[in-house]
């Protein structure tokens, strides 16, 4: 078994589409419109699902926001340099919400940006 894909649910597809893939580097890698069920799936990803995990972005289409709920804690992408990436998230219009620095009671170095439905996304600097 391995993990195919993780699927959030976005208010704003074109808007968290261009997030994921203008922002943070991801590729388009398929996308279609079930008019029959009123929503549209787009999956992106660093490399061919075939190769790892992506993610599912789902738009509702009578649906423009969710609540995230408590249970929600993240989604974790490894980066060479955590300083860089928060800076080439910065130009390219994301958000920061946790400056790059050590974890709590650790010295892993991480920082943590928002999509634009609220989604948390952790930066991890590669061990």
């Amino acid at each position: 078994m391995r993990i195919l894909h993780t699927m959030l649910r976005v208010g704003d597809l074109e808007a968290s589409v261009a997030f994921y893939t203008q922002v943070l580097g991801m590729t388009e890698l398929r996308r279609k419109d079930y008019p029959e069920g009123r929503f549209t799936n787009v999956f992106v990803g660093y490399q061919p699902e075939s190769e790892g995990a992506v993610l599912e972005l789902t738009c509702n289409w009578d649906q423009s926001s969710y609540d995230l709920g408590d249970g929600y804690g993240h989604v974790a992408l490894a980066v060479d340099d955590v300083y860089a990436a928060c800076e080439r998230i910065r130009e390219r219009g994301g958000r920061i919400t946790r400056e790059p620095g050590p974890m709590k009671h650790g010295t892993t170095v991480l920082a943590f940006a928002q999509d634009p439905d609220g989604y948390k996304i952790e930066l991890l600097g590669r061990h």
